[in-house]
């Protein structure tokens, strides 16, 4: 099969059809039609085979999980899903990888609204790189910049239970292809919801001072909001959102920790003032207070302990196989 039988049996018309492409896959470039008021939001991840997932897991998951964790990026910053492009690098055309790989993209494709419009494909080690492409209005647009002294800390989704899912699978590898068999920890590590609808939802009416999706840990992550904010939290543990598996598996101490530390949660975190939360709480029930923006830099406990940041790091000495 060479590359253009590929592209047209299991990339074309993978998607819905939205107003604002006019052109997608099968000319040069992808034409966006922008409405007045609005701006591009672009943002692109590359997973690695081996690195950002297992090469032998389940191909329909990987689809789903190139595609989401770009998908994030967008709930981040609040912007609408109106397509993304897609550069695959395949060690060779295996007809039935193929199609469970674009079975599992399709159906993000089609749960998030957000059509394939381009791409590439070449031969080599098994890389997938994707470009998501999202609207939003500049007075309603999130940064992480933004936040402010005596404002909530706020998070959606649960904490550290990807890191744990990795473990799952580190311990039992065989799982890795019975997709239908995984844990809650195992398909949040390897099918992570894009927190697109919610973010939308929140846009609605509720004034979000700042937002970043929570992809190298929660510390790391709150880190540079802090820096951004040019502010300082304060963060109480006993209120991170931990899944019942989590805790299950690991013991509160290991969880909490994994909360902390552990990527590939992809949850959102917000900062709105305290005024604002019961609306934000209507719209997304499991929106969670977790502390407080303050005055300085640094996150520390109610304690005053201060808690050191770190995170994934893909060029950290500690990090490397």
């Amino acid at each position: 099969m060479d590359e253009f039988a590929l592209i047209r049996r299991f990339f074309t018309g993978l998607g819905p059809s939205l107003p604002e492409v006019i052109e997608n896959v099968g000319d040069d470039c992808a034409l966006l039609q922008l409405q007045p008021n609005e701006q591009l939001a672009l943002s692109i991840d590359t997973s690695v085979a081996d690195r950002h997932f297992p090469a032998t897991a389940d191909p329909w998951a990987i689809g789903w999980r190139c595609l989401a964790v770009a998908l994030s990026d967008l709930a981040a910053m609040g912007a609408r899903p109106v397509g993304f492009t897609l550069a695959i690098t395949l060690p060779e055309a295996d007809e039935a990888w193929l199609t469970e790989f674009s079975r599992g993209l399709r159906a993000l494709a089609d749960e998030s609204g957000c059509p394939l419009i381009g791409g590439d494909t070449t031969r080599g080690p098994l890389t997938l790189s994707v470009q998501v492409q999202g609207v939003v209005t500049p007075e309603h647009v999130w940064r992480r910049a933004g936040a402010q002294p005596g404002q909530l800390l706020a998070v959606l989704g649960n904490l550290g239970s990807a890191a744990a899912g990795l473990r799952c699978f580190q311990e039992e590898p065989e799982r890795l292809a019975h997709r239908e068999d995984w844990n809650a920890l195992e398909k949040a590590y390897l099918l992570p919801r894009p927190l697109t609808h919610e973010a939308l939802r929140l846009m609605q009416g509720v004034a979000i001072s700042a937002a970043i999706d929570v992809s190298d840990g929660l510390l790391a992550d709150l880190q540079h909001l802090l820096a951004s904010s040019a502010v300082a939290a304060e963060l109480d543990l006993e209120q991170l959102p931990l899944h019942p598996q989590l805790l299950e598996k690991l013991g509160r101490p290991l969880a909490l920790d994994a909360a902390q530390h552990g990527g590939d949660d992809y949850a959102l975190l917000l900062t709105l003032d305290e005024a604002d939360f019961p609306l934000a709480r209507s719209l997304c029930p499991e929106l969670k207070k977790i502390g407080i923006i303050t005055k300085g830099a640094g996150i520390r406990t109610p304690g005053g302990e201060l808690l050191e940041p770190q995170g994934y790091n893909h060029f950290s000495a500690q990090q490397d196989d």
